[in-house]
């Protein structure tokens, strides 16, 4: 599809970064009487472009209000109702607009599939912060979603006067990044790994991250997956493309979907027979299983990132002896090692400061 997106395109963490950056610059510009700018994140549907606004305002303690422009029917929904008040005809703000000061975000969803109509009359919105007779509190933030125009998407396309008036960025989907928020929102990690070995999947019509989460919500209860394949068809096939449920019930009968955990390589009491082994197992076949293996990395400094309490010494060596695994591709293995390097958990830097490691990485590079 000939996709027009704007701005940069970004993984979720940056994203985050853009639109905290622009709202610290948007308040700092109200202080001094100037004018704010809003932003507006493009991206495919089912992405988490709705979510990760809703999860800024959370973490930040700010209001939130949520519209949906593309369900107002009438330009009363948008103006709000008009009002005789002193002999002057008014409108009255509608019941989505805050009354209260705040810090808060406005967001405005999906804004391009709004009818033409609407769309003019957001445009005084988002360059005055008002409409007709009210206006939004002080401390009030905009922030849009929209699809990209062209493809399929039903969409109103934005002219350049309307563009003009955001700052832009486009969301793309990010295996490692959605890994760390589904290991935090404790999605099934068999659904984890999946996405992890196969993150070409989350790109059809159907299959999204949202669907995706659907299906492995579905598939959470079910302890035996390989021995509830036609019921696992079924949900795939409810929520996601048909390409992507072949790919799943294959992730299954190769026993993918049973990979040894995180958890489990942390607290092995004997590392060969209860970590090197199983991962031999479905690692080393007629070609090496490269995507298991970063699919393990992933998941293993998802996990340790996680933990708040310091690693004893005996975790500590289970991590170090699973990094000297000797058919770990050294790319594999210098990427875990600045990802570990970089945690907010610094304990993990002690790691890298095996002599082994770094001889090993030295001697391959």
């Amino acid at each position: 599809m000939n996709y027009i997106y704007y701005g940069t395109k970004a993984k979720a963490t940056e994203v985050i970064a853009f639109v905290e950056h622009v709202l610290l610059v948007n308040e700092q510009a109200e202080a001094h009487g100037r004018k704010k700018t809003p932003i507006c994140i493009w991206g495919n549907h089912g992405i988490g472009k709705t979510e990760i606004v809703e999860s800024i305002a959370q973490e930040k303690g700010y209001q939130f209000v949520y519209i949906a422009p593309a369900q107002f029917e009438e330009m009363g929904d948008l103006l709000g109702m008009p009002s005789i008040e002193e002999g002057k005809t008014v409108f009255r703000a509608p019941a989505w607009v805050p009354s209260q000061e705040g810090p808060g975000i406005l967001l405005i969803d999906d804004v391009n599939r709004a009818d033409d109509r609407i769309l003019r009359g957001i445009m005084q919105l988002l360059q005055n912060y008002e409409l007709v007779s009210w206006k939004l509190p002080r401390q009030w933030h905009i922030i849009l979603t929209a699809n990209p125009d062209g493809g399929d998407y039903s969409v109103t396309p934005m002219d350049d006067a309307m563009l003009t008036r955001m700052m832009h960025t486009t969301l793309e989907f990010d295996a490692k990044v959605w890994s760390r928020w589904a290991e935090k929102q404790q999605i099934d990690p068999r659904g984890i790994n999946f996405v992890l070995t196969y993150p070409e999947i989350v790109s059809g019509h159907r299959t999204t991250p949202r669907t995706l989460v659907q299906f492995f919500e579905a598939i959470s209860h079910i302890e035996d997956l390989g021995a509830n394949l036609p019921l696992v068809q079924l949900l795939g096939d409810s929520c996601l493309d048909s390409q992507t449920v072949s790919a799943f019930i294959s992730f299954v009968n190769n026993n993918l979907s049973s990979l040894i955990t995180p958890q489990e390589i942390c607290e092995a009491k004997d590392f060969d027979n209860e970590v090197l082994m199983p991962i031999k197992e479905v690692v080393l076949k007629e070609t090496i299983r490269v995507d298991i293996l970063a699919t393990l990395c992933t998941r293993l400094v998802n996990y340790l990132g996680m933990q708040e309490n310091k690693l004893d010494v005996a975790r500590m060596e289970n991590v170090k002896r699973f990094i000297k695994i000797d058919f770990l591709p050294n790319d594999i293995r210098l990427a875990m090692a600045q990802d570990l390097v970089t945690s907010a958990n610094p304990q993990l830097a002690e790691i890298m400061t095996d002599p082994e490691i770094s001889q090993i990485l030295l001697e391959n590079m």
